[in-house]
């Protein structure tokens, strides 16, 4: 394995093109390009008009890739690499799920199971909308971290939730213990790539009569991000690029991290077996002397889950260890901030049999 080039994107967004977003797309580029965003895969509900309207493909240092979430009541699906809008038509409530996950594949695309486990906030008439039907086959991945998610979570008065509003990084629990639960399962069965997302619609909100945005894009980008890694830098192609960034985030080679404390490009998780190096996505058999590597960007509480249970840990931005069990192999880091631990970056699995 080369060295990997590692590229920061924001999954899952909606522009002014959805019913419910209020962001123009000269906005959102606006806003990636001070974030020092690669790329975005916008998601607007249930059409692919940023793509009729010449917005895909890059746009000054920003790529843009167009996908649709697949929005009815229930079971949001994210699809990508599609020619034409998947439609859920005589299904509102999304009791079948199976039936849009196989439309989106037989496009050629491919999928993510969007926030499966939100809850809405009665007090804020929030409402939820989970993935409830967990027996469909097909999709690539699940959003394992979900901003909005996460952040309406901590919606439960008045007082609590402006100081929420005021400070969301501080509020952020990061992934729903049931949501990484599940993944663990999924992954013990078949490789389910996990995602972090965003889900950001620039909301028009008002306090006092008066109408703000709650979380403009040029805020919402210090959120939750997800680093692809690539095997070569961008070529300049859109379309070369674009396939790019699916082959890498297809192969589970990538991770997903808050960005508000410390930016995360700088995370490497490896496991060195006989001079190979395997990363994020890879599986290998274990027959030697396999040393797994951990490094961050800054000193941080490191977390190795192994089969879904913890493995190891250690307060340090950089050590390894050698193992000689198989299993799936990911890794958790938490960083100190104001006193406290707080998510930080989760990755995808190293599988070793």
């Amino acid at each position: 394995m080369n060295s990997l080039i590692d590229y920061k994107g924001v999954i899952h967004l909606h522009s002014s093109f959805s019913f419910d977003g209020h962001a123009p797309m000269e906005k959102i580029i606006s806003a990636a390009d001070h974030h020092g965003i690669d790329f975005l895969m916008l998601t607007d509900h249930d059409h692919l008009r940023a793509r009729d309207e010449g917005w895909e493909g890059w746009q000054g240092k920003t790529l843009i890739i167009v996908g649709e979430e697949i929005a009815p009541r229930f079971n949001h699906y994210l699809g990508f690499k599609i020619n034409k809008p998947v439609s859920y038509s005589g299904d509102p409530e999304g009791n079948n799920p199976q039936k849009y996950i196989d439309a989106v594949n037989k496009q050629g695309g491919f999928g993510f199971i969007a926030h499966p486990d939100h809850e809405g906030t009665a007090m804020f008439h929030v409402k939820q909308y989970c993935w409830n039907d967990w027996e469909v086959t097909g999709y690539s991945g699940v959003s394992v971290w979900d901003f909005m998610t996460d952040w309406q979570k901590s919606l439960r008065g008045y007082f609590s939730g402006l100081l929420s509003f005021l400070f969301p990084a501080y509020f952020l629990k990061g992934p729903h213990r049931i949501t990484l639960e599940r993944w663990d399962a999924l992954n013990q069965n078949r490789k389910t790539v996990g995602i972090g997302e965003l889900d950001n619609h620039a909301s028009i909100k008002k306090l006092l009569g008066i109408p703000f945005v709650a979380f403009p894009f040029n805020r919402a980008f210090k959120f939750i991000c997800t680093h692809v890694l690539t095997e070569a830098k961008f070529s300049g192609n859109s379309q070369q690029d674009t396939r790019m960034i699916y082959r890498s985030l297809l192969h589970g080679r990538c991770y997903f991290a808050l960005e508000y404390f410390h930016k995360a490009r700088g995370f490497q998780f490896l496991i060195n077996q006989d001079d190979i190096k395997y990363s994020m996505g890879d599986c290998f058999q274990l027959s030697g002397n396999a040393q797994l590597s951990v490094a961050c960007p800054e000193k941080a509480h490191i977390r190795i889950i192994r089969n879904g249970l913890a493995y190891l840990q250690a307060k340090t931005d950089n050590f390894s260890v050698r193992i000689t069990q198989p299993g799936i192999y990911r890794v958790e880091v938490f960083l100190k901030s104001a006193g406290k631990y707080r998510p930080w970056i989760f990755s995808n699995p190293i599988y070793v049999s």
